[in-house]
């Protein structure tokens, strides 16, 4: 049996958006800047796609700006707001995507910025009274929060994050790549100045994503070239992906609740299993906590082996990851930031509509196996 589950690093395209993609890729090839039918075509289609997407989040067309993915949208959040808007103070945590982390400290060497992490306890929950007291204290602030983290799958209270940013006058950036397409979100209701998605986290293709930069919220362009997204965002468009990513967020809606139930489902039988197959397990941060984390994320912690844990699950063609997929090969800087022990391994279990309660059992029984063959 092959089983993957590391659909927080990626997700399977589903086959339904590979067939919405699949005529932009053969026929419908124009450029979008073109003036010709090709090119009205392939315009069309992008501004249809902006229509959708920002009906499905409650916004509006033209607060939706097409990217290459969840980094690139971060990356020109966090430099609209420096640049844009002269923000000289950034309030983050210390569990924020690399995507984010890696940018304000470039900010911070450069001398633009200086930053401030909001406090948290040993599960990695953040204490919101801190972020008001930092925000009391230096009003005109961006604050950096992601939705949910990628490793340990702590969620985050975004609408009282935002309420308290529209109390001190704040910009609130959000990196939600890991829950758009697996939560509902209404930018209409939620406080949110930017906030960053990527399609292949839900199923969609890679290599694209959005912005959403509220309407009145100057952006500074990142890339600078033609006139494409209203000057905000130069480089020939993406129409297959945008085609992909359109499809994929409607197939989320769509049985978004139904796939929430089910995948919770595995998720929650994944923990029973472990717990009663390996005593010694351990659950990082919220992970095994069903209302403060993502139903698609399970991190646990195990005693070391001696020998690559995860190599050893991939020779059952098991696939999951020891936490962030964008940083395998390093130290886990979330990881760090939780004080886990150094000397147990960790597993990341991520999972998908796709996923079933045999490939837990089989996932189980070779974990368990694995132990076992030590101990003997």
């Amino acid at each position: 049996m092959k089983v993957y589950l590391d659909n927080a690093a990626t997700t399977p395209l589903d086959k339904e958006v590979f067939d919405a993609m699949t005529p932009y890729l053969l026929n419908h090839f124009g450029n979008p800047s073109s003036h010709h039918q090709q090119g009205r075509e392939a315009k069309a289609a992008i501004e249809a796609s902006r229509r959708t997407i920002a009906g499905l989040l409650n916004a509006l067309p033209e607060e939706i700006i097409f990217t290459s993915g969840g980094t690139e949208a971060d990356n020109t959040a966090i430099l609209s707001a420096v640049k844009g808007a002269g923000i000289r103070h950034v309030i983050t945590t210390r569990f924020e995507h690399h995507a984010v982390l890696h940018t304000l400290t470039a900010l911070k060497n450069s001398g633009d910025i200086f930053i401030s992490y909001i406090e948290h306890d040993t599960n990695g929950t953040l204490n919101l009274s801190h972020l008001e007291y930092l925000l009391q204290t230096s009003p005109r602030s961006l604050v950096s929060v992601m939705h949910a983290n990628n490793e340990i799958g702590n969620l985050n209270d975004i609408e009282q994050i935002g309420d308290i940013c529209e109390k001190y006058d704040a910009l609130f950036h959000t990196d939600t790549v890991q829950t758009v397409g697996h939560y509902r979100h209404d930018l209409k209701k939620l406080k949110i100045h930017f906030l960053a998605a990527s399609a292949h986290k839900f199923h969609g293709p890679k290599g694209v994503g959005f912005l959403y930069c509220r309407k009145g919220v100057a952006l500074t362009q990142l890339l600078h070239g033609g006139g494409q997204e209203r000057k905000l965002r130069a480089g020939t468009e993406n129409i297959p992906g945008i085609i992909g990513l359109t499809k994929a967020l409607q197939i989320a809606y769509q049985s978004i609740d139904e796939h929430r139930e089910y995948i919770q489902n595995l998720k929650n039988y994944l923990v029973e299993r472990l717990t009663e197959t390996l005593p010694d397990i351990q659950f990082n941060g919220n992970s095994a906590i069903t209302d403060k984390s993502l139903y698609t994320v399970l991190s646990v912690s195990v005693p070391v082996i001696g020998t690559d844990l995860l190599r050893c699950l991939d020779e059952q063609q098991i696939a999951v990851s020891g936490g962030s997929a964008c940083s395998s090969g390093s130290a886990s800087h979330v990881l760090n930031a939780l004080g886990v022990d150094p000397g147990r391994d960790t597993i990341r279990f991520s999972f998908s509509k796709f996923n079933t309660l045999p490939e837990i059992d089989y996932v189980v029984e070779k974990l368990a196996s694995v132990y076992q063959s030590i101990a003997a």
